[in-house]
């Protein structure tokens, strides 16, 4: 009987909704920051593993003869990481100047090439001539770049998002759209926060920073695994 009760009681939206979009705009760039810092932490593990097992060696095994990773590969697939998250610095930069049209391009551009990093890691990786078994090395190569793989996945999808949220309402005036359109919820009466578009900004500030971030760790990623 109770639960028959709660399921027929309405929800308050005036006392639920309209939360300031500067609050979580706020949150999203510190936010940020903070998987800025998770993401160092993680990557630190295989920067340690690299040096440990380099300095032991055991039996000879870190690097057997044969067990060499491509600088041809690693550099292309690191210069698509770089110029994308450059281009969503640029869109960034576009979008602060209200140039939306052109950070939408530059959003797109990110996208692809990104895309592009990741189908030429995967290929990089058939074309090694070694395996995760072969040695020290082997394992920390393919860990290592294999979770540099998922997160950077992961950013796209971001990116993705953020601008698909900006087409789909590159139309409607800045704090219109239908109530809860913003929210995925065309059900609702009234917006969770109030003027959700103006979210597009903060969203596109934090991901440039993380993405710019994550650039970094893939310049690591080659001079440990493929220069070093």
């Amino acid at each position: 009987m109770a639960s028959a009760d709660v399921t027929q009681e309405s929800v308050g939206y005036e006392i639920l909704e309209g939360e300031p979009p500067e609050l979580l705009g706020r949150n999203l760039v510190a936010a940020g920051h903070l998987l800025a810092g998770a993401t160092a932490f993680f990557f630190v593990a295989f920067v340690f593993a690299y040096f440990y097992l380099r300095s032991l060696n055991s039996a000879g095994m870190w690097k057997p003869k044969g067990v060499d990773s491509s600088v041809g590969w690693g550099t292309a697939i690191v210069a698509c990481y770089l110029l994308s998250a450059l281009l969503v610095r640029l869109g960034l930069a576009d979008h602060l100047a209200l140039r939306r049209d052109q950070w939408r391009l530059k959003g797109l551009a990110a996208l692809l090439i990104g895309i592009v990093g990741l189908v030429l890691q995967v290929i990089g990786w058939t074309q090694q001539g070694f395996g995760p078994a072969d040695g020290g090395f082997a394992s920390v190569y393919f860990g290592w770049t294999a979770f540099l793989f998922l997160f950077v996945l992961a950013t796209l999808l971001w990116l993705e998002m953020t601008l698909a949220t900006s087409l789909r309402y590159r139309k409607i005036p800045t704090g219109a759209p239908p109530p809860g359109h913003a929210a995925g919820d065309r059900h609702r009466e009234r917006h969770d926060i109030r003027d959700p578009l103006s979210l597009v900004r903060a969203e596109l500030v934090a991901l440039s920073f993380y993405w710019t971030f994550l650039a970094g760790i893939a310049v690591l990623t080659w001079i440990v695994l493929y220069l070093i």
